[in-house]
């Protein structure tokens, strides 16, 4: 079966770079400049992944709208959104309403192409009948490797595909100090300092929402981080 992934971007360019890379590994790809246009093409058949850009011509959030209508929808569709934005409230602000990562426009192609795969892979092991799987437990963590999904203390923890590696880092040997480099290769993305404290600070948060006693994640200053049982 040949995916079939829609790319929502409003700059030629960096679309068509993102459309060829992903034919070449073998995907069908179609290509949308803007909001109405996804919408009523959508609105007929959905893809099997959305690469979505936050901002789309002359609506600064035309991305989160579509989202937003997606969402709604096909819960279970996988969504990444790309930006050029720097800014924190946009990346909560889209994974808020649904997305499952958020990327900057200047990833590398290999990274992007890295999260489609573990997006379809968390997709198809979410579909499989349930049968024994590799789960880690750390204290009131579980961490189920296969359908890449996180609980705390019974209660199913919505991370990111990044937010999950990041976490399955830190908790695979505790106590141990995880440095911005070794998170981001467990991840498989480059980021800057800046945006793996706000990955950290994001997941606090998702524990935190669950459990405000949480404080797992310690942070070694000048070192990194690490997870405490």
């Amino acid at each position: 079966m040949v995916r079939h992934i829609v790319i929502v971007e409003d700059e030629i360019a960096i679309a068509q770079n993102y459309c060829d890379a992903l034919r070449r590994q073998g995907y069908k790809v179609t290509h949308y400049r803007n909001r109405p246009e996804a919408m009523a093409q959508l609105a007929v058949r959905l893809p099997d992944l959305a690469i979505i850009d936050v901002g789309l011509g002359d609506e600064p959030e035309g991305g989160f709208d579509l989202c937003r209508d997606l969402r709604s929808r096909a819960p279970e569709l996988p969504i990444i959104f790309l930006t050029a934005r720097d800014d924190d409230f946009d990346v909560v602000s889209g994974l808020r309403l649904g997305a499952d990562d958020n990327l900057s426009k200047d990833i590398g192609q290999a990274h992007l192409l890295a999260r489609i795969t573990a997006l379809f892979r968390r997709v198809d092991a979410l579909r499989k009948p349930p049968v024994a799987e590799q789960v880690i437990e750390r204290g009131d963590l579980s961490i189920n490797i296969e359908r890449m999904t996180t609980a705390w203390r019974g209660q199913p923890v919505d991370l990111t595909v990044t937010e999950f590696w990041i976490v399955h880092s830190l908790a695979l040997h505790p106590g141990h100090v995880k440095n911005r480099q070794q998170l981001m290769d467990a991840a498989n993305v480059v980021l800057d300092d800046n945006t793996i404290t706000s990955h950290i600070k994001r997941i606090r948060r998702k524990f935190k929402a669950l459990d405000d006693r949480f404080d797992q994640i310690h942070t070694a200053y000048g070192m990194g981080y690490r997870w405490l049982v």
